[in-house]
């Protein structure tokens, strides 16, 4: 197990709402976003913990995410650990008085692998649950939602010049994630990768039938109240089918009629219950 942090423990403010989620699509993030994160945590009084085991060089990627949040003022720790330390009390109790998360990039299905179910998990869900903001980028982005796309195509050879070059039914691997957001699949690098056959494939195909791509650079905050807040460098490209009439689920080929796209630039709000968007004037 691997821990830095840059100083000692202060206390901090106790919280009794659920918490926010970060949502960030990868890339660079732009200063303003990373500060947002930070203000949201607490500020001067943050306690963050990284988790960058996305990554196969997490534990240098975790530690340069953690003096970045330093630099902002707040206090924050590199935590990097196998699944047998994940599941111990000794790192779950590293989340004690923890204001945030952040989930580092990488390959989600790493990430899933050593903390699913474990003990350090519980940990955080129970500081969101008192308040916490949990983050994350690219890898770290794709966990927080349940179903979770693992990044494998279904039933096509692995040849980059012909991924995602169709939208249909069973062509998008998902596995469960952390579940922190369950009624809407999330994607990211979305604009930048060009991911929408992608994401159409699985919301049209799949409950909750909506899904958010989040481009790179830029972050989809979910409020306490339920409330979406885009924010930073691009744009989040929202498909909602719930409502739609969509192709009978023994079809392969899928259409849909009356589905609703909202693409929202930073300072955009949707309100998921509602369906409705407010852009950014």
């Amino acid at each position: 197990m691997h821990v830095s942090e840059a100083q000692a423990p202060r206390a901090a403010a106790a919280r009794s709402t659920s918490g926010t989620l970060f949502i960030v699509g990868g890339g660079t993030q732009p200063i303003p976003l990373v500060q947002e994160f930070v203000r949201r945590a607490g500020g001067d009084t943050a306690r963050i913990v990284v988790f960058a085991m996305a990554s196969t060089v997490g534990e240098k990627s975790g530690e340069e995410t953690a003096a970045r949040f330093r630099t902002m003022g707040a206090q924050a720790r590199n935590v990097w650990v196998t699944r047998e330390q994940a599941n111990t009390d000794s790192v779950a109790r590293l989340l004690d008085g923890a204001t945030a998360v952040w989930f580092g990039g990488g390959d989600q299905n790493r990430l899933t692998a050593v903390m699913r179910g474990t003990v350090t998990e519980r940990a955080i869900r129970a500081r969101f649950d008192r308040g916490a903001v949990i983050g994350g980028t690219s890898a770290g982005a794709a966990v927080l939602s349940t179903p979770m796309i693992t990044g494998d195509e279904l039933g096509q050879r692995r040849d980059s010049t012909e991924a995602w070059t169709r939208v249909s039914r069973g062509s998008v691997a998902v596995d469960s994630g952390f579940g922190y957001l369950t009624t809407a699949i999330v994607d990211q690098h979305f604009l930048r990768r060009k991911r929408h056959n992608r994401l159409l494939s699985l919301v049209l195909a799949n409950p909750p039938h909506l899904g958010v791509g989040i481009d790179e650079g830029t972050a989809l905050i979910v409020e306490p109240s339920g409330l979406w807040r885009v924010e930073g460098a691009s744009s989040v490209l929202i498909v909602d089918a719930r409502e739609a009439q969509r192709t009978a689920d023994s079809t392969a080929v899928l259409g849909a009629s009356g589905a609703k796209m909202h693409l929202l630039p930073a300072g955009s709000t949707y309100d998921p219950k509602a369906g409705v968007a407010r852009l950014r004037r």
